[in-house]
């Protein structure tokens, strides 16, 4: 089935959000999809000027979805996207939990406007985005999704994700315990809403983490999502749930992650989780092995040309459908 592509935009706070509706040619589907990113800098394709390549996962979902016959809409988040930067005064200390879900909300009335009242409309998130669908199902009192598809979905708070991630990238260092316990002491007075107490003898990347987090700009969404847990919210959702965390996902840990997002729902029946073998974080397929994987690599193939989406993921995906788009 071919498929069309349009350009969409809508307001928030005073900020056009733009987007790119991909849907089948020639009929009037009666189920959409709005993609939701994951975090920084990331864009309606997935991403992100911080990472090399423009083959993101999320422009081929949208095309792939719209060849069996669904509309997507896919977003540029206010931070992210080639107005990014002529955004940024607008928003400066403005950016929070709530305007990620007004841009959300946006976004599915703009399905609406394309397919009318009675369609289908399902959220299909990455990392971060997880959360932003999750608040907007619990908050919005009008028009929600029918069904939630959660991919590199977080279990453990932003805050301890990164730590996580700290630790392996400080194994080799002779100084690590020393860096951790700096980071967890500015991070402790970073949700305390206290200054922290820079060192400039630390890593750089630390540094700029740590001055990332502080920065106005961020605030006080910052604050909000580190202390954010995706596992005290998901039993609240009462749709059919799917989330999915690759086993070669190096952000998200399919048996930490998704281990604690299992507890929290185990009395949900209507959650069901997948692990598919050889995706990675935004479902491309991995062959190495998960020890080899290094943060540097990783990053450098998300979105390279040779980079495919992994089957199994994408079955996984399929599967669930014929399952809940009845």
């Amino acid at each position: 089935m071919s498929f069309e592509n349009k350009e969409v935009e809508w307001d928030v706070m005073d900020i056009t959000i733009h987007g790119t509706i991909t849907a089948p040619t020639g009929i009037k589907p009666h189920s959409a999809f709005v993609f939701v990113a994951g975090s920084g800098p990331t864009d309606r394709d997935w991403c992100s000027p911080l990472l090399p390549g423009s083959n993101g996962t999320a422009k081929i979902l949208a095309e792939e979805l719209a060849k069996l016959g669904y509309l997507t809409l896919r977003y540029d988040k206010m931070a992210s996207g080639p107005l990014a930067r002529e955004n940024l005064p607008k928003f400066l200390g403005k950016a929070s939990m709530q305007s990620h879900i007004e841009e959300l909300k946006g976004a599915v009335y703009a399905v609406l406007n394309e397919l009318g009242n009675n369609c289908r409309i399902y959220a299909l998130t990455n990392s971060e985005g997880a959360i932003h669908a999750v608040n907007y199902q619990i908050v919005e009192r009008g028009k929600q999704f029918d069904g939630m598809i959660l991919t590199g979905a977080p279990g453990r708070s932003v805050s301890e994700m990164a730590r996580s991630q700290l630790i392996n990238q400080l194994k080799t260092l002779p100084n690590a315990a020393e860096i951790l316990e700096y980071y967890d002491v500015s991070i402790k007075a970073f949700l305390a809403g206290k200054p922290i107490k820079h060192n400039s003898s630390m890593p750089q990347g630390v540094e700029m983490l740590l001055l990332s987090l502080e920065n106005p700009a961020n605030l006080p969404f910052s604050r909000e999502l580190w202390e954010y847990r995706l596992s005290d919210n998901i039993a609240k959702i009462t749709v059919p749930v799917l989330v999915l965390i690759g086993k070669k996902d190096i952000q998200s840990d399919w048996r930490i992650d998704g281990g604690a997002l299992e507890e929290a729902a185990k009395t949900s029946p209507n959650v069901s989780f997948v692990y598919p073998e050889n995706a990675n974080h935004v479902l491309k397929h991995e062959d190495h092995p998960l020890e080899k994987l290094s943060a540097d690599y990783v990053g450098s193939h998300y979105n390279s040309m040779e980079a495919k989406l992994d089957l199994e993921a994408f079955t996984e995906i399929l599967n669930w459908l014929r399952a809940n788009d009845v």
